[in-house]
């Protein structure tokens, strides 16, 4: 469990997001998505709120407030679908939310400029958002391309990245808790911050001698081999 989030903290401080995604990925072929959620609440805080500030506060709240808003409802209210019932393994999910991730990041198609569009198409996105992280513990869609078509500037855009999955992570976290699945004080949950500062510390080193675009399309890659493993294992 240490080197997985070991990991994940590296690719965080290369890339500046992946934690949760590389956390439950990994984890998610030995457990389900929701009892890896409960590992990776603290190292996700922790490793999100350098990232959190910027100049940019202010004005990203004003714009992004509604799709937060929607995404922490829908995270903490959304009923978790019974597996029986829709007759698919949270696995699976994990896995076609995974390959849809890759696919996407690997393609990385410049899409429509919503911009001026962001209130309510945010709040679509953010239920969205929070709905599939009900299912697979994973923020990344369809939030990360929503942000990505709001033309943000580079800094702003990483601050945004923060933010969104801070909220996203504390709404985890309280639905965790009132199920009774949260534990913040345990080995696990300590193993695991520790070992994702430790990769985020490595990380931030490798940045300036790695070029940031080869390596997120390998960890595009990577993502979509380890979806296709949860599918199959689901």
């Amino acid at each position: 469990m240490g080197v997985v989030f070991v990991l994940a903290g590296g690719v965080k401080g290369i890339t500046g997001m992946g934690l949760p995604t590389v956390a439950v990925s990994l984890l998610g072929l030995w457990m389900t998505p929701l009892q890896a959620a409960a590992l990776l609440v603290m190292p996700s805080l922790a490793t999100n709120i350098a990232q959190c500030l910027g100049p940019a506060l202010r004005q990203l709240a004003q714009r992004l407030w509604p799709a937060w808003l929607a995404m922490a409802a829908a995270i903490v209210w959304v009923p978790e679908p019974d597996a029986q019932t829709m007759r698919v393994d949270p696995r699976a999910l994990l896995g076609a939310v995974l390959v849809l991730y890759g696919v996407w990041g690997l393609w990385r198609p410049a899409g429509p400029d919503l911009s001026r569009r962001t209130r309510w198409l945010g709040v679509l996105v953010g239920a969205a958002t929070g709905a599939v992280t009900t299912v697979t513990a994973v923020f990344a869609m369809p939030l990360v391309p929503y942000l990505q078509s709001l033309r943000l500037e580079k800094d702003a855009m990483v601050q945004a990245l923060g933010l969104s999955f801070t909220v996203a992570t504390l709404a985890l976290a309280l639905r965790l808790g009132r199920s009774g699945s949260l534990v913040l004080l345990s080995p696990e949950s300590a193993v695991a911050l520790g070992s994702a500062m430790v990769g985020l510390v490595l990380g931030a080193a490798l940045r300036a001698r790695i070029s940031a675009s080869v390596f997120q399309r390998a960890l595009m890659a990577v993502f979509i081999a380890l979806g296709a493993a949860n599918m199959l294992r689901g």
